[in-house]
């Protein structure tokens, strides 16, 4: 959400790391925060972060009032004066240590210390994410609040689906989408083990991987099931937001086979191009989906095969679930999001 549109009559100040003034700007831009005042802290990202962690400093911004901080993620700045709210996303490092690299262990492991001992609240995106730092982290489940990530309801006009798709040379055949970072625990090993399935099946779809490589992504995907792929693999990498919304509405169908999420926000954004969907049965995707997603085990790959062949070769039940998929989406709205925000400052400011 881009708080400046959000809270119209607030002032909304954002602190970053040190970068060229420049490059700051060009990255407000990129997400239309180009009015956005911004402090930039005098310390590079790595030192910033573990100078936060475990010295306590440097304050954000000395001389200059403000209401609520409210960090979005596990840099945790120090405590000053005002309320602090953290965003905790999950207790994945304590869950799967072995999916981080040794100073991602320890910049998460640090910020939810942090978190646990500076913050007033602390705000998570799923009932099933704030359950799992309950048992795994030192954060007390009173001092938690739920609220639900918000997902666009972006309208894709069919000329611009079609030239994407065939931009990327996806138009000659039906593809399998997959969105996120490549890395152990989004299980994309099972999804290109479950299409190389199907491809000896003598079913003919791609499967599209956008996204980019993740913390030990290298050497994720089984060689064996990448040749037997072939040029039906195709990895796109990052790719531009309004090309990926295009990318969700031509595909056949979308598969999420993650080991772990504390949300799952790309089951949303796919279900709100009317694309069926066949993820991970996950509680936070339980939760997420709901009955508009078809639901595979974790990690067992002729069920992801089946269920994604099933899809593929069933038109009907594919229509069924894409629609099934929109009119969920649709429930899960922004303004939702936004109102669970504010009622979060409101009660760590006293009117809660």
């Amino acid at each position: 959400m881009v708080l400046p549109q959000v809270f119209p009559d607030d002032e909304v100040i954002g602190f970053v790391a040190r970068h060229r003034p420049a490059n700051v700007n060009a990255a407000l831009g990129r997400f239309g925060l180009a009015g956005l005042r911004a402090h930039v802290l005098p310390l590079p990202r790595p030192l910033l972060y573990d100078a936060w962690h475990h010295l306590g400093a440097p304050p954000l911004l000395l001389g200059t009032p403000f209401d609520v901080v409210h960090a979005p993620s596990v840099a945790v700045p120090p405590r000053g004066k005002a309320p602090l709210v953290v965003t905790v996303h999950d207790a994945a490092p304590d869950l799967f240590p072995e999916a981080f690299t040794r100073r991602g262990l320890r910049f998460h492991r640090a910020g939810l210390a942090a978190a646990s001992s500076r913050a007033d609240l602390i705000v998570t995106v799923s009932q099933a994410a704030a359950q799992e730092i309950a048992d795994h982290t030192a954060i007390r489940p009173e001092r938690i609040r739920v609220v639900p990530n918000g997902v666009e309801q972006v309208a894709v006009p069919a000329e611009r689906r079609d030239a994407v798709v065939r931009a990327n040379g996806l138009a000659d055949s039906p593809y399998v989408l997959w969105v996120g970072s490549i890395e152990p625990r989004k299980g994309v090993d099972t999804l290109v083990a479950a299409m190389a399935m199907l491809h000896r099946r003598g079913v003919r779809a791609r499967l599209v991987l956008t996204g980019y490589e993740g913390w030990l992504g290298k050497g994720v995907l089984a060689p064996a099931d990448t040749d037997e792929l072939g040029s039906d693999l195709v990895r796109l990498g990052p790719v531009p937001d309004d090309e990926l919304w295009a990318l969700y509405a031509g595909a056949a169908v979308f598969a999420f086979p993650s080991r772990h999420e504390g949300f799952g926000f790309p089951v949303l954004e796919a279900m709100t191009q009317g694309t069926p969907v066949v993820c991970s049965d996950l509680a936070v995707l339980r939760e997420v989906a709901g009955d508009a997603a078809v639901r595979v085990t974790v990690g067992e790959v002729k069920a992801w095969a089946d269920a994604i062949g099933g899809l593929l070769a069933d038109p009907i039940a594919a229509r069924r679930f894409g629609e099934a998929g929109r009119a969920h989406a649709a429930e899960w709205s922004v303004e939702r999001s936004i109102r669970g925000t504010r009622a979060v400052y409101e009660e760590v400011l006293g009117g809660g």
